[in-house]
């Protein structure tokens, strides 16, 4: 390979240097502006648009854009975003398409910006479209994915650079690499922070559950049968979530950290089949890595340098940007908590469950059986929900309290139309939680439609002994 010549003109010492009059607002403002190297950046590019094109190529061989979204009677609902409808067949096949073609434009560095976009708005419109299929990495996916927009991930490696090599940087605003540090420690801490709680550590549940049934894997399925395995991997889960960014961190224990971490998701992705979420976190993991690693890593790939010199700027990120970007931080280190605010058994209840890196937590399942009545002659009939959902949406359905109401709802404008004047829908729900007899989770009396779901308490559900709220 040709030798590297880079002449950086830029004094990182003076730069770093913060007036001490200057505000803390302005100090964090430069620390985020000064340059660092950008090879980290790239392979971040490189990693997540293979990763996603990979996916979404999965996705469509698998058939599963038909099974999820095409003649679905119906769909549930992310609070707030009713406004997101299903297409017609030839839309959702489109939606992908685009997904993949932006997926490869950012693996590719082609129209690198508007590919980010488009990859960004019809990954995160295509999981808004059905709240069954919420998962913790989908979430992340579309969080990394809005910012890819931002970040210029482009200047080195890309065909936007072989096109227009005016663009082409080796460094980048620390910022545009601390973003995805940040993000990646946050999804691991939380996960670690998670299972510190009596269920996981000192019950081993729901992996007193999980493992044995796996006793038939090759090699290492008769050891998960001996009783102290689910808590010897409960700890030693909880530790690895907890100390995984921190051994990262440092080069001293880089080495040790990234080999426990593909052990870790090997082993979890082969008993738990828990589709893309290991590969991204494997490759993303990669920001942590000195800029040396990632510049031979370039180089295998066949990266082809040339001499630059690198202007100075003095350029600082703007008021505006600096304010969403500790707004967005905020809002994640905090949104996870907001289950404090409610009463009840949060694993029972699920208020303030999503979207706060809680993985694997617990094993649950649910029979719900709806019934709804003609007010006005008072005739009762069941409901076969096979009529209207898919197995999946039926199995996530009959545990969830939010999905519960929406359901209720449908079935009500449903036979309304059919002739109903006044229907009135109530349930029989009976969940069962880490194994344990199954329990009521809403008063088989209530009328459903009388209830609106919303972010307040859901004082209607009944607690995990049976009681009220």
């Amino acid at each position: 390979m040709p030798v590297v010549t880079e002449i950086n003109l830029w004094n990182h010492n003076q730069l770093e240097v913060m007036n001490s009059s200057a505000s803390l607002f302005q100090r964090i403002r430069r620390w985020l502006s000064v340059p660092e190297p950008n090879a980290a950046l790239v392979t971040l590019r490189l990693v997540f648009g293979a990763a996603m094109t990979f996916s979404v190529l999965r996705f469509w061989y698998l058939g599963w854009i038909e099974d999820h979204f095409v003649d679905v009677p119906f769909t549930f609902k992310y609070y707030g975003f009713s406004w997101v409808k299903l297409l017609p067949s030839w839309g959702m096949y489109a939606l992908h398409f685009f997904m993949l073609l932006g997926a490869l434009g950012i693996l590719l560095g082609w129209w690198y910006r508007i590919s980010a976009i488009v990859f960004f708005v019809t990954f995160t419109y295509v999981e808004l479209i059905d709240l069954t299929y919420y998962l913790n990495h989908y979430y992340f996916v579309s969080l990394v994915g809005f910012w890819m927009i931002w970040v210029p991930a482009n200047q080195r490696f890309s065909l936007d650079v072989y096109f227009n090599s005016g663009i082409r940087s080796l460094e980048a605003p620390r910022w545009t690499i601390e973003v995805f540090k940040w993000q990646v420690g946050l999804v691991y801490l939380y996960a670690g922070l998670a299972k510190i709680n009596y269920t996981w550590l000192v019950e081993a549940m729901p992996l007193r559950i999980w493992l044995p049934a796996s006793n038939s894997l090759p090699l290492i399925g008769p050891l998960l049968e001996y009783s102290w395995v689910p808590y010897f991997f409960s700890w030693a889960g909880m530790i690895f979530d907890c100390s995984i960014v921190f051994l990262l961190s440092y080069s001293s224990t880089r080495l040790i950290g990234y080999v426990a971490l593909l052990f870790f998701h090997g082993v979890t992705g082969w008993l738990f089949q828990i589709g893309i979420f290991p590969l991204v976190m494997t490759g993303m993991v990669l920001v942590f890595f000195s800029n040396s690693w990632h510049n031979r890593l370039l180089s295998w790939l066949g990266e082809v340098k040339r001499p630059v010199l690198l202007p100075v700027s003095t350029s600082i990120i703007s008021r505006p940007f600096s304010i969403f970007l500790g707004a967005y931080f905020l809002f994640q280190v905090l949104f996870p908590w907001r289950y404090l605010l409610y009463p009840g058994n949060l694993f029972w209840t699920e208020e303030g469950y999503r979207f706060s890196w809680r993985v694997m937590l617990m094993e649950k399942a649910g029979t719900a059986l709806f019934f709804v009545k003609d007010r006005e002659t008072g005739r009762e009939g069941v409901v076969d929900n096979a009529v209207f959902l898919a197995p999946h949406q039926e199995k996530q359905m009959a545990m969830q309290p939010d999905m519960i109401v929406q359901y209720a709802h449908f079935l009500a404008q449903h036979y309304r139309e059919k002739g109903v004047q006044d229907p009135a829908v109530r349930a029989e729900v009976y969940v069962t939680l880490n194994g344990q007899p199954g329990q009521l989770l809403v008063d088989p009396m209530v009328d459903l439609t009388q209830i609106n779901d919303s972010w307040a308490p859901k004082t209607w559900l009944l607690q995990h002994n049976g009681t009220r709220k």
